[in-house]
């Protein structure tokens, strides 16, 4: 048991932790777009953090990228996009390396993606498919059409 502490030690001293991108679109000033939230994450203009590091925002032992977006009926009023990068150390299903989605009652699409790979964050590929995402779409305009 001792053995396997100064092992864990070790491997932290030597910095063989998760390194993830951290950023929040929310956070950004107007205008701009570095956290990806409608352009493509540039995962040039940013360096990955240590997850165990005080530079890490939240400390954690994988990535997560959290998107959430506005319902369809706000797309010609300029339908709102956010993303947001970051370590983690707690996932809601405790598995890595799959996204999670859903749909809260006020219309907002989320989406949570957790990854155990050093950057994994930066990735687009991690997001649903374009069918997952147009029925979700098809399904809220469905039940917001059946309300009126």
């Amino acid at each position: 048991m001792l053995m396997h502490i100064f092992i864990l030690f070790g491997a932290v001293a030597f910095g063989n932790a998760i390194r993830c991108y951290q950023c929040s679109s929310a956070q950004e000033e107007k205008g701009v777009d570095n956290c990806g939230a409608y352009d493509e994450f540039n995962p040039e203009n940013h360096i990955a953090v240590d997850c165990i590091s005080d530079e890490s925002h939240t400390p954690g032992t994988f990535c997560m990228k959290i998107t959430q977006q506005g319902p369809i009926g706000f797309i010609w009023d300029g339908r709102w996009r956010q993303v947001i990068r970051r370590c983690a150390s707690v996932s809601d299903t405790g598995v890595t390396g799959v996204c999670n989605w859903g749909v809260h009652e006020n219309g907002v699409y989320w989406e949570e993606c957790y990854c155990s790979e050093d950057g994994c964050n930066s990735s687009t590929h991690i997001r649903p498919t374009s069918a997952i995402i147009a029925l979700s779409i098809s399904l809220i305009a469905f039940f917001a059409w059946h309300r009126l």
